[in-house]
């Protein structure tokens, strides 16, 4: 099993605005710790794992590019770290290259709600226009999120259109099948041919799963969603235990199923071929 979507969080990376929302969405004595050691022990028996840097300054999360470059070069047959830069950067494409050819971070990861951006205006085009040049994949958490200064509208998956128009080589993905609007994402996905997602962090909302999952059915894309987790706030076995449970709440109803090859495919998606890590 891989995991296309997880975090370290080391000593001073999260904080601002971002440590208080999250106090009072989840109770005031919540602390955020994922370090290296850690995620080398939970990943050690799976297949690898995609590890994401997280630059965010406008609601207080940096997770910086070497951090994460600096672990995955200790194991770098299994893990694929993705770098993350301020889009509102000008030099914001250099600081994209310098991480892929320097660092040696093959992805790239972008989060409108917490970067407050609107990734459709053009002035950003050219961070996508280096991606593309670089041959690497951007990974986007086009969804809600708890973040009071964050930009909600921008958030949606189909702000991603205009970018899978341009860049239609451009491999991305957008994380935690574009939560709430799971519709859209689906619709999205099934429209572009380098476009895919991630079912991470949906396992504790099981309504919403699993109608997000009869979305993926209804539109023949089962193919295209990876296995994801968001550790660490889920980790692997959560995540799976939740996927292969999926069905429970058809159980002495008329409503449909979602196919257990299906589950078990997702499961053990080869994740790194089909994104070209």
């Amino acid at each position: 099993m891989f995991d296309c979507h997880t975090h370290l969080f080391g000593e001073g990376h999260v904080g601002g605005t971002f440590l208080s929302d999250a106090r009072r969405a989840w109770g005031e004595h919540w602390e955020l710790i994922a370090t290296p050691k850690q995620h080398a022990e939970q990943y050690r028996l799976s297949d690898g794992a995609i590890v994401l840097a997280f630059n965010c300054p406008a609601t207080g999360v940096l997770v910086p590019n070497d951090y994460v470059a600096d672990y995955v070069r200790s194991d770098s047959t299994r893990l694929f770290g993705f770098a993350s830069v301020n889009p509102h950067d000008d030099d914001a494409p250099r600081q994209l290259e310098f991480a892929v050819r320097e660092l040696g971070l093959c992805g790239l990861k972008l989060a409108p709600i917490y970067q407050n951006f609107y990734p459709d205006q053009k002035s950003y085009f050219p961070l996508y226009a280096k991606a593309d040049e670089l041959n690497i994949p951007i990974l986007w958490h086009q969804g809600t999120s708890f973040v009071s200064q964050g930009f909600l509208d921008a958030s949606r998956p189909a702000m991603l259109d205009p970018i899978a128009r341009a860049f239609p080589k451009l491999r991305m993905i957008i994380a935690h099948l574009g939560h709430p609007w799971h519709g859209e994402c689906v619709a999205l996905v099934r429209k572009h041919p380098n476009l895919y997602t991630d079912l991470s962090a949906l396992g504790t909302r099981p309504w919403q799963f699993y109608n997000a999952m009869l979305h993926v059915m209804e539109y023949g894309i089962s193919h295209k969603v990876l296995f994801g987790t968001d550790y660490p706030f889920f980790t692997m076995e959560q995540t799976v235990a939740a996927l292969r449970n999926i069905n429970a709440l058809t159980e002495g109803t008329a409503l449909p199923r979602i196919p257990n090859e299906t589950i078990e495919s997702i499961i053990h998606r080869n994740t790194p071929e089909l994104l070209g890590l």
